[in-house]
């Protein structure tokens, strides 16, 4: 259970992170964000990434075996790096539809299936 609640939380912060880390570019969509000066888009950046904050940090420590959670230290970092750049991928293609999915993003998606397979095998 708390390795789903940890997945979930990070989906969630990802989807802050996004936003926050890519969404301004987007601001030329909307008519009243379009004249946002640098100072207003790094203000409402950091307003959307203190919410990713909030669901990272308790995905981390609920997830960390540590703090009795399923997850070593590098398997949270590979969750991580995979959650990010899957939703990355959804919210490009599908919410900002700047990009289209080709053929080298899956087969990079595919070797990062193959990195979690690594990280996680007891060897």
């Amino acid at each position: 259970m708390k390795g789903f609640a940890t997945v979930a939380l990070l989906l969630i912060s990802n989807l802050f992170m996004t936003f926050a880390w890519y969404g301004h570019l987007q601001f030329k969509k909307i008519s009243w964000l379009h004249g946002l000066g640098l100072v207003g888009v790094i203000l409402i950046s950091w307003g959307l990434a203190f919410f990713e904050y909030v669901f990272q940090v308790p995905a981390n420590r609920l997830g960390f075996e540590e703090n009795g959670g399923p997850f070593s230290l590098f398997q949270l970092k590979v969750i991580q790096e995979v959650v990010s750049l899957t939703v990355f991928t959804l919210c490009a293609v599908f919410i900002f539809k700047t990009d289209k999915l080709a053929w080298n993003h899956v087969v990079g998606f595919a070797l990062l299936v193959a990195a979690v397979y690594v990280i996680f095998k007891k060897w």
